[in-house]
């Protein structure tokens, strides 16, 4: 990257890896708001109930006698975009090839003392992102470099729940579930390896997942495979890991139609990644006991307006209630991997559908009992 990105083509390019950065980390990005200030650079940013007008700056030096006039400027204009885009709060964020801690304690430094009602950022090309603001504290991260040696200790624990690990999770379980409510590899496995080349991973990830399992009391020891014991803690565990919010867009067919129908064509049109989920596919999956609830459709990322796989669709407004709901897949290995597909649509798989519904205010609570009665306890009676 150049000392600093002035032309129009750097500027896309640095917004567009600033977008994608947020997009990953779970935000909605719009990147066609109206810009206040002439500036080429900024976006628009949401989640939940926080949103953001961010203006962006870059510079390759990473000294503070250099990157705080940036950032002042990045904070005049933040807040000039955010007056006039309502509802929306200020983010400064600059961009830096290497950033240090000391650099971060200055920004922050200069934030508390000067600009506290505006939220800034670091984000660096050595992996140290730093935030001062609501809702953003949860992206800071130390360098790749420290983070390396930090996870260099054999002590480290392992997310048990990580996307990847909620997917040789169901793999392992899969031998104790009917084929129409998951779709997985199903036989038993004695070696990491073996469960690596199932569930299309490294050897050595299937192993620091295996041994997580083991130093958490959830594998018998005894048996010659791999085998789950204690799973009603391992469930309540799972359940819980997967609390946390996606986002979500409300969407209107274009034109009228009989629903089910547009979601099939719907599904026949699209190139990319997409499911069922929650109570539309418990109905599928003939386990279904709510209504009323519009179907949710699983994607990789929400779409923009200019994505044509979408064009059927609109984003419904707040007076009308919504065709489909689509929701940005937090976990898309295990939820796409795992799905069902049946009559030209694919379906959610039958442990997603639990762990989704079980928070959902639209009687989730309900659907997720009956699930539990007919699938888990079974499961849960099985690895004792």
């Amino acid at each position: 990257m150049a000392k600093s990105l002035t032309s129009e083509s750097g500027a896309k390019e640095l917004e567009k890896r600033v977008a994608e950065f947020f997009r990953n980390s779970g935000w909605l990005v719009i990147d066609d708001f109206p810009s206040f200030s002439n500036e080429p650079v900024g976006l628009l940013i949401q989640r939940e109930l926080v949103r953001y007008s961010v203006a962006i700056k870059s510079l390759a030096e990473s000294r503070p006698d250099r990157v705080i006039p940036l950032l002042a400027q990045a904070i005049l204009i933040a807040t000039t975009n955010a007056r006039n885009n309502i509802g929306s709060h200020p983010l400064a964020v600059v961009y830096v090839e290497s950033a240090t801690p000391s650099l971060a304690r200055a920004v922050g430094a200069f934030r508390e003392k000067y600009a506290s009602d505006v939220s800034v950022g670091i984000i660096s090309g050595n992996g140290l992102r730093q935030f001062r603001g609501a809702g953003l504290e949860e992206l800071n991260a130390e360098p790749l470099e420290r983070r390396k040696n930090s996870n260099s200790s054999t002590s480290t624990p392992v997310n048990l729940f990580s996307d990847l690990n909620q997917w040789m999770l169901k793999i392992l379980l899969a031998p104790d579930i009917a084929v129409s409510q998951l779709h997985a590899p199903r036989q038993k496995y004695r070696t990491g390896a073996e469960l690596a080349a199932a569930a299309q991973t490294s050897q050595m990830s299937a192993s620091r997942f295996l041994q997580q399992l083991r130093n958490e009391g959830f594998l018998d020891e005894s048996s010659r495979s791999i085998n789950l014991v204690r799973r009603r803690t391992l469930f309540q565990r799972w359940q819980a890991a997967t609390m946390r919010p996606s986002q979500e867009l409300p969407m209107k067919f274009r034109f009228p139609g009989k629903r089910d129908e547009q979601i099939k064509s719907l599904f026949a049109k699209l190139k990319s990644e997409a499911c069922l989920g929650f109570f539309a596919a418990a109905d599928a999956l003939n386990l279904g006991h709510v209504i009323g609830v519009p179907p949710y459709i699983y994607v990789p990322t929400l779409p923009r307006s200019e994505d044509s796989d979408w064009r059927v669709l609109r984003v419904a407004s707040a007076m009308e209630p919504p065709d489909v709901i689509l929701r940005q897949a937090s976990t898309p290995k295990s939820i796409f991997r795992g799905a069902i597909h049946q009559d030209g649509v694919h379906v959610a798989d039958v442990l997603q559908v639990w762990l989704d519904v079980a928070n959902h205010p639209s009687r989730g609570t309900e659907q997720a009992a009956l699930i539990y009665d007919k699938v888990i306890l079974p499961l849960e009676r099985n690895g004792k």
